[in-house]
């Protein structure tokens, strides 16, 4: 452990980076199995459903009241470690487009109920391939993989879990966009005064995963090449453009995927 970092700062990074905490990923592994959403975003304990009836039997774990993302278990465990550290990552952002003029076209009841599909489609494709779900706001989904979670093919996972939202969501008539990126972010705990606690990923490269989502158009998956590379995955078939993006002060180079 380096001398600047505090013990909590190296678990979060062990338990992002590494297999720190065996048992809860085995864990995970379970919960996983077990209906339905919505689900802790950590442990993946279920909150609704048998599922519910049974981690809060047999473990004890309920949804939080202070944060619906998590359960009491998770949110307890992040209050009382708190901190975070630079990480290995990839990030995806999916964006539903043009969602106003859709939201224009429908009832709101008909658009919440879109968003709704959309949601349900890319949180079970993101849990699938080990992914931890962000957040779910508005009209996007963003989630990000590391290799205590996921495998040492977790930016591969990344890519697959963008081509098959990409398809489940052609098959609903939801013209999605998608972005993926690969670099160091700040994972861990952040809370509020009040006691709310988020974990999440920041930084500029999570920033650069948003801004390539905003450049796909439906159908689109934009991957820079830094996640291809890291993937292992020729991109030479692939669409080649160069982006300019918010912020940033060289073009990017990407790759475009499609379904």
């Amino acid at each position: 452990m380096s001398e600047h970092k505090s013990e909590f700062d190296q678990m979060w990074h062990d338990w992002f980076m590494t297999d720190a905490f065996k048992v809860e990923k085995q864990q995970y592994r379970f919960l996983r199995l077990l209906p339905h959403d919505p689900r802790c975003k950590l442990c993946h304990s279920p909150f609704h459903g048998i599922g519910g009836v049974v981690v809060g039997a047999l473990l004890g774990r309920k949804q939080s009241n202070l944060n619906p993302h998590f359960c009491n278990i998770c949110e307890e465990f992040a209050k009382q470690h708190p901190g975070g550290d630079e990480v290995e990552m990839s990030m995806l952002f999916a964006d539903v487009r043009g969602s106003t003029a859709l939201s224009e076209q429908m009832t709101s009841i008909e658009f919440s109920k879109l968003i709704n599909r959309f949601y349900v489609g890319a949180t079970n494709a993101i849990a699938e391939e080990d992914g931890l779900v962000e957040k779910l706001a508005g009209d996007a989904v963003a989630a990000f993989w590391g290799a205590g979670f996921a495998g040492n093919d977790y930016v591969a996972r990344t890519i697959r879990t963008a081509q098959n939202i990409t398809r489940r969501m052609q098959m609903q008539n939801i013209p999605v966009g998608i972005g993926v990126h690969a670099g160091v972010a700040y994972f861990g705990a952040m809370g509020s005064a009040h006691g709310l606690v988020n974990i999440s990923a920041i930084g500029e490269e999570v920033n650069t995963a948003a801004r390539l989502a905003s450049k796909a158009a439906a159908g689109e998956i934009i991957i820079s090449e830094t996640a291809l590379e890291q993937a292992h995955i020729d991109g030479s078939e692939f669409e080649l453009r160069q982006l300019e993006l918010k912020g940033i002060r060289e073009p990017v180079t990407v790759r475009v995927m499609r379904a």
